[in-house]
């Protein structure tokens, strides 16, 4: 059986922009995130808020290759990047002083992926 990649187009179009900006940059990060997003949807990451607690440090860019959702708490100051979040953590970091990006964001904010943590 070969394997397709993802066939969602928005996906598609990420992946491809992922890896081009590593290769202009030589941020090994976002070809690791890019390798992450053409798992199958049920294989990708799912991280709740505890566990970015628990491992990301302050002032720190967490980035997730899949989904972030509320459970537990944050106390840190972090940049939270994901494909998507649910509410409950995106009001959780909003609260928390938190900011929340989409990958596209962040690869126009840190192209060199400097400071980065992939967590999942």
């Amino acid at each position: 059986m070969r394997r397709t990649g993802p066939t969602n187009i928005v996906i598609r179009k990420l992946v491809e922009e992922l890896r081009r900006v590593a290769r202009e940059n030589g941020a090994r990060a976002w070809f690791r995130v890019a390798e992450e997003l053409e798992r199958p949807r049920r294989a990708r990451r799912v991280v709740n808020l505890s566990r970015i607690n628990r491992y990301a440090r302050e002032n720190e860019m967490v980035v997730v290759p899949g989904v972030v959702l509320g459970s537990g708490f944050i106390d840190k100051k972090v940049t939270v990047v994901a494909l998507r979040a649910s509410r409950t953590a995106l009001r959780r970091l909003r609260e928390a002083g938190c900011t929340f990006m989409t990958l596209k964001e962040a690869l126009k904010v840190n192209p060199k992926a400097s400071n980065v943590r992939i967590i999942g």
